[in-house]
């Protein structure tokens, strides 16, 4: 089950969740580390459905600058782990995203991701426009400082 988490007054997060198939551990029986990062795909793609951005690979807007994953424990087949996004820094072309990978036995991994907003068209990056920029915002993390890029 996917969707954006509503509060008012709380600044915002994503949440994606996915169960652990047995094609994504690896011999040693836990999520093989390759796994983390299509998680990390899909909860970067349903954000931006339930943000309402276009899916549309003709008009796709973003490319992936960056991502990294921290493992902090083991997780294994048929879990659930719930994928919480946050933005945590906004600039004029890019935002940086963290994924905070959770379950009932606690923080599994961390992962960010740095967005770049791209026309294909003229093959370089472009300022991310006030529509998208307003759905953002209100998922940027409390304390942090805005940059430019």
């Amino acid at each position: 089950m996917n969707g954006l988490n509503k509060k008012r007054g709380v600044r915002l997060k994503h949440e994606c969740k996915v169960k652990v198939r047995a094609s994504e551990t690896d011999a040693l029986g836990h999520v093989s580390n390759i796994s983390y990062f299509i998680y990390l795909e899909e909860a970067r793609i349903e954000m931006f459905k339930d943000l309402g951005e276009l899916l549309d690979m003709e008009s796709w807007p973003f490319i992936l600058a960056s991502t990294s994953c921290d493992f902090k424990q083991q997780a294994y087949f048929d879990e659930v782990m719930t994928i919480r996004t946050y933005v945590s820094k906004m600039g004029n072309s890019s935002f940086h995203l963290r994924h905070k990978f959770v379950n009932e036995r606690g923080l599994i991994a961390e992962g960010t991701a740095i967005m770049v907003y791209f026309d294909f068209n003229k093959q370089k990056t472009t300022s991310i426009p006030d529509s998208v920029r307003q759905k953002l915002e209100p998922y940027i993390e409390e304390n942090v400082v805005q940059g430019k890029r």
